[in-house]
């Protein structure tokens, strides 16, 4: 199992992560109250083969906000279509753990 978390609190955690250049891919049901901690961001960028990618901005319950925290890709290229949806974290604005 894979954990991220923000100053002690877990924000994902799956079994079922997809590595893609060294980065972990959460499926999109892994990511904890997304609904409510996620906003969308208004940055957006492009990868050659995987495609356009969106992200995400932070706000957890007692002030931790950080911006452009995760990126996804909602449509990706045909090579990348097996991470559709999936969510990946920068690693300098997060904390991973192997559980």
């Amino acid at each position: 199992m894979v954990k991220v978390s923000v100053n002690g609190t877990v924000i994902a955690e799956s079994t079922n992560t997809t590595i893609v250049e060294g980065n972990h891919y959460f499926p999109p049901d892994s990511i904890i109250n997304k609904d409510t901690i996620f906003t969308d961001s208004s940055t957006h960028s492009v990868c050659p083969w995987k495609g356009n990618a969106s992200y995400y901005n932070l706000k957890l319950p007692g002030g931790t906000n950080i911006s452009d925290v995760a990126w996804y890709y909602p449509e990706p290229k045909e090579k990348a279509k097996h991470i559709k949806g999936f969510v990946a974290f920068y690693k300098n604005k997060v904390t991973f753990q192997d559980a």
